[in-house]
């Protein structure tokens, strides 16, 4: 069996990170998201993979090529002009005829949840289901006897807590279906405007998954699958601890080196970073390659790309920061309200809550902050930025933007 894996897609709502990078290219525990849902897919016995890219795919295709490095045979394939998903599973239709499963790039679940539903042989098409706490928010699906009698779209009532994966197995002749979807009222082409023709023909089963999943959609999600990821891997240390206190789970790479520092698990550190002294690195911590942490930093429950210089008293909590970003003397990234509500985030000019009591501020690539700057929570900076001394910022910064703090200043002569 083949897998399509669609990885098309920009990622809007993940902007600025998304800006220099596709959506599943954003690393989490060391490795790019596309790339633990291959991971997924071999282990699982699926190793015949369709990549349906689009937005930078030159990017995917650098890194993954044809899939060796990974285990796997990799083909690759461009998203046409048309969107949604059954669009993004049709551009796949002259490279898989029969049976072939179906799953998004940027799913973060488990080897076992794709093997059960492999493991199911009934009906045509079989949708992987998951118990959820706020089912409004997805594709629900009502099931009776392991056939899906009804799938509704975010329902304002829901009859069901079962969300729709978007983890799918097709049966043969399902393609050729797809691929003639009439566009949907959204104007996009759906996958599930075909499983809802089939579902009164009784060819639709479900699959409950009991497994860790998590459909990343919004930016905050990545530090929850993050935390899974690296509770997930086994512990190691490749590099250097010296006259520190480890406390828990934590993977140390190859080249990194960590002295006269606190760390506490499950914390991710990246091949040649060097921590210390004197860093505080408190757990559900995830930081990249090369980077550089010293002189009485804090970082705390955060996703920090490769090349990230954080020294001299700097704080960074709750937030997801970008490549080749450099903070300077004192930063202090704001993550908590003083009204203890959760924190709202604006995105693409549309405010949301995040539904977080702690959340800090999204970081693009290439920016820096002077000294004593400050971020409110739940801001956004964009890539190539400079955020000047002293500056407390409020709003989201646009990429390519500087912003300075304008000081009036009196003198007064000792005895005036």
């Amino acid at each position: 069996m083949k897998a399509v894996v669609l990885a098309a897609g920009e990622g809007k709502r993940m902007r600025p990170l998304t800006f220099t990078r596709p959506k599943f290219m954003i690393p989490l525990a060391g490795k790019p998201i596309l790339e633990h849902v291959i991971d997924n897919l071999r282990e699982a016995g699926v190793t015949e993979i369709v990549l349906v890219v689009k937005y930078m795919k030159e990017m995917v295709e650098e890194y993954f090529g044809d899939g060796s490095n990974f285990g796997v045979s990799i083909e690759y394939v461009e998203q046409g002009e048309k969107y949604g998903t059954a669009a993004a599973f049709a551009a796949a239709k002259d490279l898989v005829r029969e049976e072939f499963l179906g799953i998004a790039g940027d799913i973060v679940t488990e080897t076992s949840a794709i093997k059960k539903l492999l493991a199911e042989k009934n009906g045509r098409v079989r949708v992987g289901l998951k118990k959820v706490e706020n089912p409004e928010k997805y594709g629900v699906a009502k099931l009776e006897g392991g056939k899906i009698t009804e799938l509704v779209e975010k329902p304002g009532k829901p009859e069901s807590n079962l969300a729709n994966t978007s983890i799918y197995v097709f049966g043969e002749g399902v393609m050729d279906l797809i691929a003639g979807v009439k566009e949907s009222e959204r104007g996009e082409y759906e996958v599930t405007d075909v499983i809802k023709d089939l579902i009164p023909k009784g060819e639709v089963y479900g699959v409950e998954l009991t497994e860790y999943w998590m459909d990343i959609g919004m930016p905050w999600q990545f530090l929850d699958a993050s935390e899974h990821l690296i509770e997930k891997m086994p512990e190691r240390c490749e590099g250097v601890v010296e006259d520190s206190t480890i406390k828990g789970k934590v993977i140390i790479e190859e080249g990194a080196r960590v002295f006269n520092s606190f760390i506490e698990g499950p914390t991710y550190i990246g091949k040649n970073t060097v921590v210390g002294p004197f860093v505080y690195i408190r757990k559900s911590t995830s930081i990249g390659d090369n980077c550089n942490l010293s002189s009485g930093t804090t970082v705390k429950n955060s996703i920090l790309m490769n090349n990230v210089n954080a020294k001299h008293l700097t704080y960074i909590g709750d937030s997801i920061v970008g490549e080749k970003c450099n903070f300077g003397a004192g930063t202090q990234i704001a993550n908590y309200k003083f009204d203890a509500s959760t924190v709202r985030m604006r995105i693409n000019e549309k405010k949301y809550d995040t539904e977080k009591k702690k959340f800090g501020v999204l970081v693009g690539d290439d920016t820096k902050t002077g000294v004593l700057a400050c971020t409110m929570p739940g801001t956004s900076i964009g890539f190539g930025c400079w955020i000047g001394a002293g500056v407390v910022l409020h709003k989201n910064v646009p990429s390519n933007t500087k912003v300075f703090v304008k000081q009036e200043l009196e003198y007064v002569e000792n005895g005036d």
